[in-house]
């Protein structure tokens, strides 16, 4: 690690510990869930550096998932806590020269690409050069990451040929906010090839569902050797393609030839989603082509990516409104059955996934369904937490006023 990363650890530390001596580890009850998960966060990781239970650091997508979503609640409520917590971050990981500590662009780790998405936003109120130079050593991957044949971007350069569900959350909002904030109109046909690409290779019309992922030279153990797919729908996966549909939708222009391929997956998703809702508690499993099968298990982090993907796209027009009770079932059922808060008012989400993925070294993953079943579970697991914040929100625009309420301040 270099020096300069040192400093800045024991500074950010020293500078954290600043307003939550202030908060007393308390966080109010009679604020939005959306404030109150994000301060729990801060409760829980006094360095940002420190979420998803990290002990050194480390340029990860969680951290991208969870930091953007207190952006979002910066935006929304105004309390700069939020905003300050997220540049404290970047600052550790970025160096002036626009590197980024731990990042290794010849990894070609589509995963890397999901944090640099807060760095837009970062950039823009702070005008700090290091953000901008960041965000175009990201971008500068996508220039020689390897494809397909049909242009469809490798998951991982170790995962030669494989398309996996969860990179398309990972890679493409990020590629289309850049193509938008740099007028690189060309890259929007790439964008869209890529949902239409994943589509066409995952999807399984026996099931009506999209499998985790697919092996298009179906060389690898987990790939079937007709289909080239993995064994299950995993939840997660699915919930992390729908949440790349909404919000790639953001910076995609109206006119632009081939959106509406996206809205009409959008629309596909959003229908499955509604098929495998558990109609007794409003939430969703985590191997969802086997839901309500013996081990299997009703899991937040899809949940709240699926309730997330419903309101927004309820919000923009983009599904039709009799979703709305798909997903208000489905965020109280996010409130009562995971959501716990300690005597000192602090949020926690239960019941996640700690992860699931397919191949790999040391112990292979096979994805078989008891593979999926007996991952670890965990609590406030960030995959849960930043969509949780990020329903909440787009909860609280629908229902609640705009304001965080004075009676904890």
């Amino acid at each position: 690690m270099k020096t300069n990363s040192i400093c800045k650890i024991i500074v950010s530390g020293l500078l954290a510990a600043v307003p939550l001596m202030g908060m007393a580890q308390q966080v109010c009850g009679n604020k939005p869930w959306s404030v109150r998960m994000a301060e729990s966060e801060m409760v829980r990781c006094p360095e940002s550096w420190q979420l998803d239970f990290q002990t050194r650091l480390k340029w990860d997508y969680c951290h991208g998932l969870e930091l953007q979503a207190m952006l979002d609640v910066y935006d929304a409520y105004g309390d700069k806590k939020f905003f300050d917590y997220a540049v404290a971050y970047a600052d550790t990981m970025i160096h002036q020269d626009g590197s980024i500590e731990t990042y290794k662009l010849e990894e070609y780790n589509i995963d890397r690409l999901n944090s640099g998405k807060m760095l837009f936003r970062i950039y823009e109120q702070t005008k700090d050069e290091k953000y901008k130079k960041a965000l175009d050593l990201l971008r500068s991957q996508l220039d020689t990451h390897p494809r397909n044949a049909d242009g469809g971007f490798w998951h991982k350069k170790i995962y030669e040929n494989q398309m996996w569900l969860d990179g398309l959350y990972m890679g493409q909002p990020f590629y289309a906010e850049y193509a938008y904030r740099n007028n690189r109109v060309n890259d929007y046909a790439d964008i869209i090839n890529q949902f239409v690409t994943v589509a066409r290779h995952n999807y399984d019309p026996k099931t009506d569902l999209y499998r985790h992922a697919c092996d298009v030279s179906k060389r690898e153990k987990w790939a079937d050797k007709t289909t080239g797919w993995s064994q299950h729908c995993w939840g997660r996966a699915m919930g992390w393609y729908a949440m790349a549909c909404v919000d790639v939708l953001d910076f995609i222009p109206e006119h632009e030839a081939g959106r509406e391929s996206v809205i009409e997956i959008l629309n596909k998703l959003a229908a499955q989603i509604k098929r495998t809702q558990d109609p007794a508690t409003g939430v969703w499993y985590q191997v969802i082509d086997r839901s309500g099968d013996e081990g299997n298990y009703l899991e937040s982090s899809c949940s709240t990516m699926f309730v997330y993907t419903l309101l927004k796209a309820l919000r923009k027009g983009y599904i039709c409104p009799s979703y709305m009770e798909v997903a208000k079932k489905g965020y109280e059922g996010l409130l009562t059955q995971f959501i716990e808060v300690d005597d000192r008012g602090v949020v926690s989400i239960t019941k996640g996934c700690a992860v699931a993925g397919l191949g790999g070294k040391p112990v292979y993953r096979t994805g078989d369904y008891n593979y999926y079943i007996t991952e670890k579970i965990r609590s406030n697991d960030a995959k849960a937490v930043g969509p949780f914040i990020m329903a909440s929100l787009e909860w609280e625009r629908l229902f609640q006023k705009n304001s965080c309420g004075t009676a904890c301040e």
